[in-house]
């Protein structure tokens, strides 16, 4: 089914699009979806609860945008349903519009009209509001992004932090219960993101709105998320806390995604693997298997004597509070890579020797 098939249910929406206070619980069942036959999503299911953050990870090309602009009605899935609380908003015989959904979206280019003030571009989506109520609540929702004192400018005079703000405050002003966000922060200054962010998660922890936020940065998922819902070429790989995801991934793709890893291909033996920086125990392999070890950089030790792998420092990179090597090793052409603390060996080192703590190693089934 797609938009133009779609039939819409002329109920009234539980979900008006002003005045809403409680989070609501979204909810995909199954969904599938393509364009001009490319499959971009391929059976994801996925709940995400009542005020919950919600991270939609992966890289370009996974579904996440797809999946968020379904969540919005910007379209409607070819198959599976989509529920709001136990209503259901898309599916075979059901497409509720975005306006009549209770569902606010946040572009990633923050999409402000430039002609509008900055208070004009707040209040322009409360038309079901009487003008006295909407201007209460868009000024309101400017005084929540800390931004009232702008209310008279116009979007060109504002940082790029001070636009995002505005335009926070434009998707929380009719009070979603659900708010969609499209790397809502991939535009800003790197010098900003952090700020901006915090702020951003402090004022959606206060509105209690459930929100979906795609990225296809990792550790920015993992710094305002509740859960992270990993994806690629269209398919649900991991759903799951950070410390899930992290310490626990499903496959080599989840534990490369939130992490850079050193891997070694190899066949087990007898419940161990062999790779060039030493044999460690792999339970639940099957001798004669092949199997992928993934070894965090974190993981492998720089000493200048004592480890039990001799070494050579091929290049050495200074990256502010850590520093990242490039090491040679007998037994393989490829490089070791290994981060530590900046200034934990002296300068002037060529010839090193290397440990590695087992507990950041992750042992995965080959494909």
């Amino acid at each position: 089914m797609n938009s133009a098939t779609a039939q819409t249910i002329a109920h009234p929406d539980p979900q008006r699009s002003a005045g809403v206070t409680f989070a609501a619980r979204l909810s995909f069942e199954d969904i599938r979806h393509d364009y001009d036959g490319q499959r971009t999503l391929d059976g994801v299911s996925l709940t995400a609860e009542p005020g919950e953050v919600l991270c939609l990870l992966g890289p370009s090309g996974s579904g996440k945008t797809t999946l968020l602009r379904l969540a919005a009605g910007l379209e409607a899935p070819k198959h599976g349903r989509i529920f709001l609380n136990s209503q259901e908003i898309s599916g075979p015989n059901v497409f509720i519009p975005p306006e009549r959904r209770g569902v606010g979206l946040m572009f990633q280019d923050f999409a402000l009209f430039p002609h509008m003030s900055v208070f004009e571009n707040v209040r322009f989506g409360l038309t079901e509001l009487s003008e006295a109520d909407a201007a209460k609540e868009a000024m309101a929702a400017l005084e929540r992004v800390g931004l009232g004192h702008y209310a008279r400018q116009y979007p060109h005079a504002l940082s790029g932090g001070e636009q995002q703000r505005v335009a926070l405050a434009r998707a929380l002003a009719p009070r979603p219960s659900v708010l969609l966000m499209d790397e809502p922060f991939s535009g800003l200054d790197s010098r900003l993101k952090d700020t901006v962010r915090d702020e951003t998660l402090a004022i959606l922890r206060e509105t209690r709105a459930t929100t979906l936020v795609v990225t296809h940065d990792s550790e920015e998922a993992m710094r305002i998320a509740d859960r992270i819902a990993l994806l690629k070429d269209g398919r649900l790989v991991q759903f799951g806390t950070a410390e899930d995801l992290y310490h626990r991934p499903r496959d080599l793709f989840a534990a490369a995604f939130f992490s850079e890893l050193n891997v070694f291909h190899c066949v087990a033996q007898s419940g161990t693997v062999e790779t060039p920086l030493g044999v460690f125990a792999a339970e639940n392999t099957v001798s004669g298997g092949r199997y992928s070890v993934a070894i965090r950089l974190p993981a492998v030790e720089i000493m200048e004597t004592g480890g039990a792998i001799p070494a050579r420092i091929v290049y050495r990179r200074f990256l502010g509070v850590a520093e990242q090597f490039g090491l040679a090793i007998p037994g393989t052409q490829q490089l070791v890579q290994a981060r530590m603390k900046a200034g934990r060996l002296k300068s002037g080192l060529r010839d090193v020797t290397l440990c590695v703590n087992e507990q950041d190693i992750l042992i995965f089934e080959s494909v």
